[in-house]
């Protein structure tokens, strides 16, 4: 885990991973200064997205990896019912 985290530090800071920065040193800084446990949990957690460069922060954004395969639709075939009106 180490060596992934030494990997991904230095590699690929962009707009969103420096604003979570930002973001994560504000925190800390609150959580420091008003001795807030809750401001230091959410220093944290940005911090550690932004480190490992996962999450939202991280290199995707939050968009989900779609699976990549060769497989394509079937056409589906379907038989149209219709019904009388009663007049």
């Amino acid at each position: 885990m180490i060596s992934t985290i030494n990997s991904k530090l230095p590699a690929n800071w962009h707009f969103t991973r420096v604003i979570g920065l930002l973001l994560a040193l504000f925190f800390g800084v609150q959580a420091i200064v008003y001795q807030e446990v809750f401001a230091a949990l959410i220093s944290a957690f940005f911090l550690i997205q932004v480190v490992t460069n996962t999450g939202c922060f991280g290199s995707q954004g939050c968009s989900v990896e779609h699976p990549k395969s060769d497989a394509h639709t079937e056409t589906v075939e379907f038989t149209e019912i219709k019904t009388k009106k009663e007049q």
